[in-house]
């Protein structure tokens, strides 16, 4: 198991991320867990020596139990937050790489998976046209996903 490119220091906690959007059947892939009150993107924190696109698929697989090969880095995203359940009080600053995956052409998940706290997490899809009735993060992701640039898109939240 490698460690993750992220610290914690004087109330403040970094995280270098990669994640993935699937898309399958007009659906795109959520995790949600059994603590947080919203849905989040499929990834996890690049390890150090990993790069990003390795890091991507290794999460996904370890997430879904599917392999899915990185079709191309569609958005750099950063993102500075409050923290919120096993980061409350920390003033939050993560840098997210986020992969458009290449269908497999169906919506398959062969496992649950667990936080870095324990708490079980399950995947779900959620259709492309219900996003907005949804507390999700990335929230960019309700106004991009339709219509995704060729290039690579810088973001930066604050939330």
């Amino acid at each position: 198991m490698g460690f993750d490119c992220g610290f914690i220091q004087e109330k403040k906690w970094f995280r270098y991320r990669a994640a993935a959007v699937i898309i399958e059947e007009n659906c795109i892939l959520f995790a949600e867990n059994e603590i947080e009150n919203y849905y989040y993107s499929v990834g996890g924190g690049v390890h150090i020596g990993e790069k990003a696109e390795e890091a991507v698929v290794r999460e996904v697989y370890e997430e879904t139990g599917i392999y899915y090969e990185v079709d191309r880095l569609i958005f750099i995203h950063e993102n500075f937050f409050k923290g919120d359940g096993g980061l409350k009080g920390l003033d939050c600053h993560e840098i997210a790489f986020y992969f458009l995956m290449k269908p497999i052409g169906k919506q398959e998940i062969n496992r649950d998976s667990y936080t870095l706290n324990g708490a079980k997490e399950h995947m779900i899809w959620i259709p492309i046209q219900e996003l907005h009735k949804h507390k999700l993060f990335p929230t960019f992701l309700k106004n991009k996903i339709n219509n995704f640039s060729n290039g690579i898109e810088h973001i930066i939240t604050s939330e």
